[in-house]
């Protein structure tokens, strides 16, 4: 990294939704970080942030949750300081899971579903689960240690797995 430039430092991944029509049970959304340290960036994760957790050394961790898509604006916010995350962990993949109890439920199934990943007031990525309908649970983007800081990389790819199976692959290369 030159002098001037910092790279990607501290994140927020935000997620929002709309409440279940009335009479529905509620649709819950959760915001997902998986870890990965360098001898294995591929594997298993070193460990998981979600609902009631956050990383060992607090550089990850949960600002807001919602259970119900009530809130105002964006119902979960994640937060990530990338620069104090330790050297070991070189891999960060930030995912989206439908929670499946009372029901079932895809994408397709969730009132307006959107995420947003910024930088302070710089947008990395945003958008919406369109194109993995079908899915319980969805990746929508990455961080990767590099020589000079993080690098960035978008894409929401769809799982079709139970929350728990969904945080142990989620990292894993997948084939198209």
């Amino acid at each position: 990294m030159n002098g001037l430039n910092k790279g990607i430092r501290k994140v927020e991944m935000a997620l929002k939704w709309d409440p279940s029509p009335a009479g529905q049970p509620a649709t819950d959304l959760d915001v997902v970080a998986a870890t990965y340290l360098a001898d294995d960036p591929h594997g298993a994760p070193a460990y998981v942030v979600h609902f009631d957790s956050r990383s060992p050394d607090g550089t990850i961790y949960l600002n807001r949750d919602s259970k119900d898509g009530k809130g105002f604006g964006w119902d979960e916010v994640m937060t990530l300081e990338l620069d104090r995350l330790n050297a070991r962990y070189t891999r960060v993949v930030l995912g989206v899971v439908i929670q499946q109890r009372p029901a079932h439920r895809t994408f397709v199934s969730v009132a307006n579903p959107a995420f947003r990943i910024r930088e302070g007031y710089t947008v990395l990525d945003e958008g919406d689960f369109g194109d993995v309908l079908g899915a319980t649970a969805a990746t929508v983007a990455e961080f990767g240690r590099e020589t000079d800081g993080w690098s960035f990389h978008a894409g929401v790819q769809g799982f079709e797995d139970d929350p728990a199976t969904f945080t142990r692959i989620m990292g894993q290369v997948r084939r198209s």
